[in-house]
Formats: structure tokens, C-alpha cells, sequence
């Protein structure tokens, strides 16, 4: 598709495990973040745990995270670091979730002229986040799982 996707959850205690189990179900490539790791298209890109994300001279940079006690806010975070340090083109999507992480940010994605989805209420298991994004007013569209990978494909396929 040309385009990187970050996976940003609220993984803070113990290791995630994505970058194993998903290779299984992409042909991409996927790789654990490490400090000044570049960003790439055509790969899968996955937050470690306890960390804040943050995009740096087209490299990603891992800090502490910013909220150790309470629900974290490392998508709300990783949002801002790229509507403030990125220059390409940006598609937020926010799932189910816990709490509002990530809407905060979604107006300042589209402010910098990005794409923002949610996912349909009624097909989340925790509608909390998609919830909370749709209340925010700055989503583009609210769509299932499938639809919106298939949005993603054709917004790809439409910037290139």
C-alpha cells in the first residue's frame, strides 16, 4: 500500500506480544519499536510496552511514559508528536479501548490535514475510545473493522 502502520495500545506492565502473532496474518514486515528506528512504508510498526511513542527526523524516538499511574495516554501522545513532527500524509484510527486516549488529538490530525476514523460503536468490544473520538467532532468517517481497512486501501491507492 506505500503507507506505515503504528500500532499504539495501552500495553504498560508486560510485553506486548503483537509483533510475534502478527506476522502470521500480514505479509509485511513487523517490527517492535526501538529507539531511532526509521519510518518505513510497506511495514508494521509496534509500540513497546511502557513507553510514550514520539516521531523525530523521520525516525521514531521512545520516551518514559508520561502517565505511570492511571489509564496511559500514549495514542493521545503519539497523535500530537505527529501532527507536530511528521510532514507526510496521516490516518488516525481509533478501536476499542478503554477510556478517551487518542481523541484529544484527532482535531489536531485533521488540522494538519490528515484522515480520522472510528470504529463502529456497535462492533467494538470496549466503545469507550471509538466513543469518545466520535464525540470529539473530528472524525471522517465511523466504520467497521473491514471497512476500514478498505478505506485505508483506498486512500492509499488514491495518494499515490
Amino acid at each position: 500500500m506505500g503507507v506505515a502502520i503504528v500500532i499504539v495500545n495501552h500495553i504498560t506492565k508486560i510485553p506486548t506480544q503483537l509483533h510475534e502473532v502478527l506476522p502470521r496474518f500480514t505479509t509485511m514486515p513487523v517490527d517492535l519499536i526501538t529507539e531511532s528506528l526509521l519510518i518505513e512504508p510497506n511495514r508494521v510498526f509496534i509500540i513497546p510496552e511502557n513507553r510514550d511513542l514520539h516521531v523525530q527526523n523521520g525516525g521514531f524516538l521512545l520516551k518514559p511514559i508520561s502517565k505511570p499511574r492511571g489509564w496511559p495516554d500514549v495514542i493521545t501522545v503519539f497523535l500530537r508528536s505527529l501532527t507536530n513532527h511528521w510532514d507526510g500524509k496521516l490516518i488516525a484510527v481509533i478501536v476499542s479501548g478503554y477510556d478517551g486516549d487518542g481523541a484529544a488529538a484527532l482535531c489536531g490530525i485533521k488540522e494538519a490535514g490528515g484522515i480520522t476514523i472510528a470504529q463502529k460503536l456497535s462492533t467494538a468490544t470496549q466503545p469507550d475510545m471509538p466513543e469518545s473520538a466520535i464525540a470529539s467532532g473530528c472524525v471522517d468517517f465511523v466504520l467497521s473493522p473491514e471497512n476500514i481497512a478498505q478505506e485505508i486501501v483506498r486512500i492509499a491507492r488514491t495518494e499515490a
